[in-house]
Order: C-alpha cells, then structure tokens, then sequence
C-alpha cells in the first residue's frame, strides 16, 4: 500500500518527530511504500497566493501545487501528523490544505453541490497537545476539531477517515506515558 505522510513540527527533536518516526517504522516493517513531506524541512509555502488562484482558475497548476497532487494521487492511505495550535492544525498544514486540496483536484462544484474526488483514498489524522485530552473534551473542542477535519476537509473531500488519534498532555506527561503513546501508535500503523 502507498502511505502519503505529512508532517508538520518545526523542532526536529519533538514529541511529534518520534510519533513520525514510530508510524514510519511500523508501516515499513510491513512493506508498504511510504512517501514524507516534512513541510519544515521542505520549507513549504502555505500561502495561497493571487498568482496560484489565478493559475488555477486558468486550469494551470503551479509546479509545487501539482508535485503534491501527484503523491496524493500515488497515495492508498494519506496520514497527517502534527501538534494542535489554536484549536486546529499548524499554519503550514493548514495551508498544504489551502493550496493543495483545489476546486477540480480535490473537489468539484455541480448541481447538488460540492462532490469529492478523492474517493477510495483513506484518511488518518495524528494531532498531539499541550493539556490533557479531558480539558479538549469538555470544552467540546475534540467535536470541533474533528468536525473541521475529518468533516470539513478529509469527507468534504471524498476522503475515508480511519482514524484520528489525540494524544493530550505531552509537554507535561512522563517518559512512560509518552513510550505508550509511541506504542499506540505503532499499533494503529500495523492495523493498516
């Protein structure tokens, strides 16, 4: 199977790198073909430019914009890990999303409205973040947050969500907490 990971932390020492590390692993141990964009390392650009729009609107699709869409395409299951900021995803996912997930790529306008192309392809969603998962929970910020994403951008746009993974209190939980952590997700990768 052909995993699609995107990537977004900018310290190369974090929690999320090791999450990264771990699911990279386990998904090569049982010989799928893994394709990772580190969009801080990449040095991607997240905006969504005037120069893209009109491209786009011309039917031309900016080289940077068009090597993404072909890993999407190459891609059986796409993975997006990164920390939760703001209630939602890291600035440059969220504009990986803005700029790479376009009207006639992703999705298309017609008669009954909005229809997702990138039906077949499978979803999983690794955020991580500072408080516990109980104070995300209780505010309804889970609900949001997973209404946004695995609604709004991963269903709206044809996607199957397999699964979306929290995992709270990781500047503040303990060495053994983080190692079972680190296994809940090796498990989640061998599951695919």
């Amino acid at each position: 199977m052909n995993h699609l990971i995107v990537y977004s932390h900018p310290n190369p020492q974090s929690f999320n790198k090791a999450i990264l590390n771990t699911y990279q692993g386990a998904l090569q141990g049982r010989g799928h073909t893994i394709q990772v964009r580190d969009l801080y390392a990449m040095d991607f650009d997240p905006v969504l430019s005037a120069d893209d729009l009109r491209m786009l609107h011309d039917g031309k699709i900016p080289p940077e914009i068009k090597a993404e869409q072909d890993l999407v395409r190459w891609a059986d299951v796409m993975t997006l890990i990164c920390p939760i900021w703001w209630g939602g995803f890291t600035a440059n996912l969220r504009g990986y999303i803005d700029r790479v997930f376009s009207l006639g790529f992703a999705y298309e306008e017609g008669p009954a409205g909005p229809k997702g192309l990138l039906g077949g392809k499978k979803m999983v969603i690794i955020n991580t973040m500072g408080a516990p998962y109980q104070v995300y929970e209780r505010t309804g910020m889970i609900k949001s947050m997973g209404q946004v994403s695995d609604e709004c951008i991963s269903q709206f746009c044809g996607l199957t969500v397999m699964e979306h993974k929290y995992f709270g209190n990781v500047v503040g939980c303990s060495a053994e907490e983080r190692r079972k952590m680190l296994h809940e997700v090796k498990i989640l990768a061998e599951s695919i």
